[in-house]
């Protein structure tokens, strides 16, 4: 029996339909008629033998199939693009530093190296873990050429680019009760982090009492704090996982959210070849 292959094309158009939730908008998107997209849609599910989408009167949802079938486009379109790019993009060769906190540095670089590294094997990549302000100064002291940057919900004139934003919220250990007792024991970053920054504003805002019981440079620290049931923090949803939790309906002010910036110290082909990948394993992130 031969298995048929999946068209790149097709997954385009599978991927813009599931993201705009429509055949009329994903139809703008790639350029073509509503009818066409749905031709493709009902051969590719001819082929799999599977419905994709739940049609309804004004949009589509995907359905179970649908949702596996979007994980594996997602990276076959991204492999498709790296192995276009291993062979036409010019060959790059040097050094490259980049700085981030130790949050983004576990959770999105990885991925971000290892496709940098396939497509340019022979690029040099320096990553420096420390906070934004350690990073910043060292991207203006010239010892590195890019910097990831934490920035406070409350700032306007923010240096560097946008690249992901996340609301911070209230997490503490699932089976603890740090977040009942009078004052309320926060684990916060040391001066000048945007988290701690954001925290102590809206307590102070409510007029919640509260004390500094635990404060560390780095979020694994806080981490530690919380699972011990010192205190409670705010932490970015993505980074809760067993035995935290969020906390809910206790009393606490909303925190808002943060924003990480991509700062940069001038343009050359490596800084903006680095950066655009990392605007793309952001822009995934912020998609999944």
């Amino acid at each position: 029996m031969t298995i048929p292959l999946l068209d790149n094309e097709v997954l385009r158009t599978f991927v813009a339909i599931s993201e705009c939730g429509t055949f009329t908008g994903a139809a703008k998107l790639v350029h073509r008629t509503p009818s066409a997209l749905s031709m493709q849609i009902k051969q590719l599910e001819q082929n799999l033998g599977k419905c994709l989408f739940i049609r309804e009167p004004r949009q589509v949802r995907l359905t179970a199939e649908g949702e596996a079938l979007l994980d594996y486009s997602r990276r076959l379109l991204r492999l498709n693009e790296e192995a276009v790019q291993y062979f036409l993009s010019p060959t790059l060769e040097g050094k490259v530093g980049i700085g981030t906190s130790d949050d983004v540095g576990t959770r999105i670089l990885p991925e971000v190296l290892a496709q940098f590294a396939r497509s340019y094997p022979a690029v040099l990549v320096n990553v420096v873990v420390g906070s934004s302000k350690q990073n910043l100064a060292r991207l203006d002291a010239g010892e590195l050429d890019l910097a990831l940057v934490t920035v406070a919900d409350e700032v306007r004139d923010i240096r560097g680019e946008v690249v992901y934003e996340e609301p911070l919220i209230w997490v503490g250990r699932e089976d603890g009760s740090a977040f009942l007792r009078t004052p309320l024991p926060v684990a916060v970053a040391h001066e000048g982090c945007s988290w701690r920054r954001m925290t102590l504003r809206v307590l102070d805002s409510a007029a919640k009492p509260y004390r500094i019981a635990y404060t560390c440079e780095h979020c694994s620290g806080q981490e530690a704090a919380m699972v011990a049931d010192l205190a409670v923090a705010s932490f970015p949803k993505s980074l809760v996982r067993p035995p935290l939790k969020e906390i809910v309906n206790q009393g606490l002010p909303e925190i808002g959210s943060y924003q990480l910036a991509l700062v940069r110290k001038g343009s050359n082909e490596l800084n903006d070849a680095l950066a655009l990948h990392v605007r793309e394993a952001f822009r995934n992130l912020q998609k999944s």
